[in-house]
């Protein structure tokens, strides 16, 4: 798959369902089974027999059978609505009514119905193939103007960052999709608050059991998984740098630097990591606005190249300043202004101009650099988070050698000082931990990237109720 496409999320094609009246049911089922199509559907559709029966059946104070679960079923067949309602068959009316609803959106010509809908591009041939075998068609045709497609995340084909992404917002069609790099970007923050090599392990376990479905109870939680096993891998890595194992229990020789022993270097470098983070969120927030609404826009956008420009100016003039050089502080303020100016006359053309216009750009630019600052000194929270993790396994460790020098008594005392303390540090740091690092994500990071919020594409997918017929046991389809 091309990096550009891999980037970009699933491109969806503007389709056209036309079908036999006679056949419409059947095309119909076809497609919730198949669970690939979105079609559009009516504003004030009038409930039809299914749904009708549906709510009297929901309204009574008897409780329902054992299929009255909200979860909606198809019959492959035209079922009998009013055994349904006698059998209080919650699943299959529940099908029948949202089948109703499609088919009352569909625009008749004599003995042709048609339907309108969004399909990913990959699946169109085979979505056709499957409405052809019924007597219907798929047609593609152009994408209204005016109108953006539903926006479909690649799930990935093994592990998936998307959860972060779509519990921020769903993502304009046109922008990037970040899930893979704000994944990568969200484990690496874990990681350095919660460096242990003993800790991190015991996530990686987690992550194993969630994968395996053990317990069955937490089955639910399951595609958390990648999420516990980068965040152990990462934790492992970090750990090993700060030669952490359970706290500084000396087993492990100190790779990089000890957080408890060089702070001020742990500082310096979460805000520099931080930094970069931030420069590749500009430019990612860049990316979209020249995809969103061209050059002209992403050139002034305060998200756009103006900001970044102005971000990546910053740098070599702070550098030259801390190495007493002047050139680089030269050529960083000037970009940094260049970009500033930028931004200044982006905002005031979005202003109603005059004076009004030019306090209200002073006041947004001055809120522009400020958070630039802001910002970017937020991530020491890195730093001090990995801090205050060191420190209660230092805690717990001195506690644990200092009681286990007094006989048995003393060494009983020791393990379990020592799981209690683990367990509470371990829960308690790991909670804070993902907390800090999903804040610094939403706010420092993905405010760059977004600006306009997309609409989630939502494929109409009712199960079959028996897999009565082949095409029935198809599965429903996973673009990506």
């Amino acid at each position: 798959m091309p990096w550009r496409e891999a980037m970009s999320p699933v491109r969806m094609r503007r389709v056209a369902v036309l079908v036999p009246q006679a056949a419409l049911r059947d095309v119909l089922v076809r497609i919730a089974t198949a669970g690939c199509v979105e079609l559009d559907r009516p504003e004030d559709a009038a409930p039809g027999a299914a749904a009708l029966r549906l709510q009297r059946l929901r309204g009574r104070a008897a409780p329902v059978g054992p299929q009255g679960a909200d979860s909606a079923a198809l019959a492959l067949d035209v079922p009998d609505l009013d055994l349904l309602e006698q059998r209080r068959n919650v699943a299959l009316l529940a099908g029948e009514a949202q089948l109703e609803e499609r088919a009352e959106g569909a625009v008749r010509r004599g003995d042709v119905a048609a339907l309108a809908g969004w399909c990913p591009a990959t699946e169109v041939a085979r979505v056709a193939d499957r409405l052809a075998a019924a007597g219907g068609a798929l047609v593609r045709l152009p994408a209204p103007r005016g109108t953006d497609p539903p926006t479909l995340l690649r799930p990935g084909r093994h592990v998936s960052f998307t959860p972060l992404v779509t519990t921020y917002g769903t993502p304009a069609y046109a922008d990037l999709d970040p899930s893979w790099p704000a994944g990568l970007a969200y484990v690496a923050m874990f990681g350095i608050m919660f460096g242990d090599v003993g800790h991190g392990a015991l996530l990686l376990s987690g992550a194993l059991v969630l994968r395996l479905g053990w317990p069955r109870r937490f089955a639910r939680l399951r595609r958390l998984w990648p999420f516990l096993a980068g965040a152990g891998a990462a934790s492992m890595l970090a750990g090993a740098a700060y030669g952490e194992f359970f706290g500084p229990t000396g087993l492990l020789p100190v790779l990089w630097l000890s957080p408890l022993e060089a702070p001020a270097r742990l500082l310096a470098a979460a805000v520099l990591f931080g930094a970069g983070l931030l420069a590749l969120a500009h430019a990612a927030g860049a990316v979209n606005r020249v995809r969103e609404g061209g050059l002209a826009r992403a050139l002034y956008a305060a998200s756009g190249c103006a900001g970044l420009l102005f971000y990546l100016g910053l740098a070599p003039a702070a550098a030259g300043l801390l190495l007493h050089r002047p050139t680089p502080v030269v050529i960083g303020a000037g970009c940094a202004v260049t970009g500033l100016a930028l931004v200044s006359f982006g905002l005031f053309r979005a202003t109603a101009g005059g004076g009004a216009g030019c306090a209200e750009t002073a006041v947004r630019l001055f809120d522009v650099v400020v958070r630039t600052g802001t910002n970017t000194l937020s991530f020491a929270r890195l730093a001090a988070f990995g801090l205050t993790h060191a420190a209660l396994a230092d805690l717990v460790w001195r506690g644990t050698t200092g009681l286990a020098g007094h006989g048995v008594a003393g060494v009983a005392g020791a393990v379990l000082l020592f799981a209690g303390g683990t367990a509470l540090s371990f829960g308690l740091e790991a909670l804070v931990a993902g907390v800090q690092a999903l804040r610094l994500e939403f706010y420092e990071l993905f405010s760059r990237l977004f600006e306009a919020e997309g609409r989630p594409f939502c494929p109409w997918h009712v199960p079959p109720a028996e897999p009565a017929d082949r095409t029935a046991k198809v599965a429903p389809c996973s673009p990506g």
